[in-house]
């Protein structure tokens, strides 16, 4: 499998294996003219098996999403074919619209324009709570 270096852009690196996909699909990458590839079950000396995404587009990613759902990957940001930055995003104590609150009751489901918010409450569990009703994230 041949997949080109990049030139612009990110590599998002040991991603636990399986976490890839939704990963991808947070971060928008499966829409609209981002060059992107993803790759499943990569060999891994530090996890066994890991996911890979390469993005070569100059675009915003947004760290809370990945520190969401894996704050063990890393970062590497790319510049003109270099390595410029190596970053290894936290799980954030807030994520804002990333993920919708499923419990009918919510408020935002009545409210349209309210901001899904959720909490994290226990970091060791990765447990995220709607700010609105307490309803724990899947």
């Amino acid at each position: 499998m041949n997949i080109d270096a990049i030139k612009d852009g990110y590599v998002i690196d040991h991603i636990k294996a399986g976490d890839g996909l939704k990963l991808f699909y947070l971060l928008g990458l499966d829409s609209g003219d981002t060059c992107a590839a993803l790759i499943k079950n990569a060999a891994s000396k530090k996890l066994g098996r890991k996911d890979i995404i390469k993005i070569d587009s100059d675009i915003d990613v947004n760290l809370d999403v990945i520190g969401y759902v894996d704050p063990t990957a890393t970062v590497n940001i790319i510049k003109d074919g270099n390595l410029i930055k190596k970053l290894h995003p936290p799980m954030p104590e807030l994520l804002k619209n990333v993920i919708k609150c499923k419990n009918p009751r919510c408020i935002t489901m009545t409210e349209q324009e309210l901001d899904h918010i959720f909490r994290l409450t226990d970091k060791d569990k990765k447990i995220y709570r709607c700010i609105y009703c307490e309803t724990k994230a899947n």
